[in-house]
């Protein structure tokens, strides 16, 4: 079993550059851990405004969990549908 990439948000917060990063890496991998380090973002409500516009960025076959600071973004093979209407 392949050991899970990691990767850290910092105070650049969550830039093009950062994304790109991440789509590459989803080339070969299909999760992700990445750690929001406090000067990225204040509160967990940032936190959870940050996951979503990166998985907003990457696109719909990606999804996240949330737990503290830490982010686990999956990739699917399918499209996944939206809980929301």
């Amino acid at each position: 079993m392949k050991p899970i990439k990691r990767m850290q948000i910092g105070k650049n917060g969550l830039s093009e550059a950062f994304v790109e990063q991440v789509r590459k890496i989803f080339e070969n991998e299909n999760v992700v851990k990445i750690s929001i380090l406090k000067t990225a973002c204040r509160n967990k409500e940032d936190a959870e405004k940050m996951a979503q516009n990166l998985v907003g960025a990457l696109g719909e076959k990606f999804n996240y969990k949330l737990v503290g600071y830490v982010m686990t973004v999956i990739k699917f093979r399918k499209v996944q549908r939206s809980l929301l209407p």
